[in-house]
């Protein structure tokens, strides 16, 4: 694979064409790659990613192509299956090839162990990589050069930012915060409507308005440039609405360290997963 990109020579191919897999095949033909240099490995692809392949008249294969060198193979299965799937996708490694994971949880080592000496990168993109507002954190082995960097980047910001970091360690807190993060947003918009349910709102509007205002607040820190702390500062009124509830949340038994417990507990058990 060129630095310019994927080719019908040295094809992309992508392994498991579930929701995230389906998120950067979208993301990389809205990009311009040409679907006639995508490969993709998936045995019963479904919904919008089968709709997608048949519109870009991508062909499906439940097993690696015989005779196929990769430039870039993107392991998107699940964790689970990614041992014994490992050495049927040998066979597509080249001395030129670049091996991305995104499977969390599978270490560099665990993929060099299946694969061979490759050039491998290890990344953990978020969930709202589907709708291409992700964030993904990458970590290279030593086989991998400067110019597959460029163009595992290039792959990986098709669903939002990118992150490298230099110690695979690292991983496992980014795991922790942005992996699970959406999460901890989405459980925090349920309690958001809970309590407005008890302060003496129908369902119905409680939710309407909780997650609105989970969206609104978002957008509104994606186009801001003020800090986090400071967009709070700038919603709180000395001695108004805000300050009463912030006095809860802001309180030494209060958010903070119920987060900062979370993504310990979070941490603790990707470190298991990936020992």
């Amino acid at each position: 694979m060129t630095e310019k990109g994927p080719t019908p020579e040295r094809p992309l191919v992508l392994v498991g064409a579930g929701k995230m897999g389906g998120a950067l095949l979208a993301g990389w033909l809205d990009g311009g790659i040409p679907p006639d240099a995508i490969v993709v490995v998936e045995p019963s692809p479904a919904g919008d990613t089968a709709r997608l392949l048949a519109e870009a008249g991508i062909a499906t294969h439940a097993s690696p192509p015989p005779d196929l060198t990769a430039g870039v193979v993107v392991l998107a299965i699940k964790p689970q299956i990614m041992g014994d799937a490992l050495p049927a996708l040998k066979s597509l490694v080249g001395p030129e090839t670049t091996v991305l994971s995104i499977a969390a949880g599978t270490t560099l080592a665990n993929l060099e162990s299946g694969l061979g000496p490759a050039a491998i990168v290890r990344s953990i993109p978020n969930t709202p990589a589907q709708v291409g507002r992700g964030v993904t954190a990458a970590v290279a082995n030593s086989r991998v050069g400067d110019g597959a960097r460029g163009v595992v980047t290039q792959l990986l910001e098709a669903v939002g930012a990118v992150a490298w970091v230099e110690e695979e360690a690292m991983i496992d807190a980014v795991t922790a915060v942005s992996g699970s993060g959406p999460a901890y947003v989405f459980l925090f918009a349920e309690c958001l409507t809970q309590a407005a349910v008890e302060a003496g709102l129908p369902r119905d509007v409680a939710e309407r308005f909780a997650r609105a205002t989970v969206e609104g607040a978002g957008e509104l820190l994606f186009r801001s440039e003020l800090s986090p702390a400071e967009l709070r500062k700038n919603v709180t009124s000395p001695n108004g609405t805000t300050a009463a509830a912030l006095a809860v949340l802001m309180a030494d038994d209060g958010l903070q360290p119920l987060v900062t417990r979370a993504v310990a507990a979070a941490k603790r058990r990707s470190e298991e997963l990936s020992g």
